[in-house]
């Protein structure tokens, strides 16, 4: 019996998009483009998720693709407030927790992510009250979907593996959470009425 519902965070609970705190300081959009990618796809933000570098190597390491004193300084500027405009509540998804909650079932989050969102996240995640427990990658320097990070979320909460249903918009998340025992669906179209009828059906 399913009793625990696993949630990833970003394109699940919460939207995410890379630019626009690059737009929120930047109007060029040749400029927005190169610091986006120096910054967020990047090998210093899987570290960061991963919780093997500080925020102050990450920057560094980002600012070394960037050729100009303007590129340096709004990669700064947008790795430091990214948190603030690049993340919005999922629309649909506050409804979707609540539900489940009501039908006594215990929420969690596992997500990919820095350790920045340990002082954010309860800003973006919609219903976030109705959360049991909350893990981020950067906290156990390892990520999905690496066994050993579906393995510290059971740890930490005490849960039996087979006992819980996972939630993430990555197919390769859901299948390393089925090799660790925990099923899932794959949230990858965003579509709040197909993932509500599949949750429905989890112990029927």
């Amino acid at each position: 019996m399913i009793k625990n519902i696993v949630f990833d965070m970003g394109k699940v609970l919460v939207d995410y998009k890379e630019d626009p705190v690059c737009r929120r300081f930047c109007a060029d959009e040749a400029l927005i483009r190169r610091v986006c990618t120096a910054v967020f796809i990047s090998p210093e933000w899987l570290m960061l998720d991963m919780g093997i570098i500080s925020e102050e190597e990450g920057l560094c390491g980002m600012e070394t693709r960037l050729d100009t004193k303007e590129e340096k300084e709004l990669a700064k500027k947008c790795f430091l407030h990214w948190h603030e405009y690049n993340m919005q509540p999922k629309k649909g998804m506050g409804e979707v927790v609540r539900a489940l909650k009501e039908e006594g079932y215990r929420i969690y989050l596992c997500s990919n992510a820095s350790l920045r969102l340990l002082t954010c996240y309860k800003d973006v995640i919609p219903a976030i009250d109705c959360f049991d427990g909350v893990l981020f990658s950067a906290e156990v320097k390892c990520m999905k979907p690496q066994k050993e990070m579906y393995n510290h979320f059971f740890e930490r909460f005490s849960l039996k593996p087979e006992e819980c249903f996972f939630i993430d918009d990555l197919k390769r998340n859901i299948e390393g959470a089925r090799a660790c025992g925990m099923d899932g669906y794959c949230f990858a179209d965003g579509d709040i009425g197909r993932l509500k009828k599949r949750l429905s059906g989890l112990n029927g």
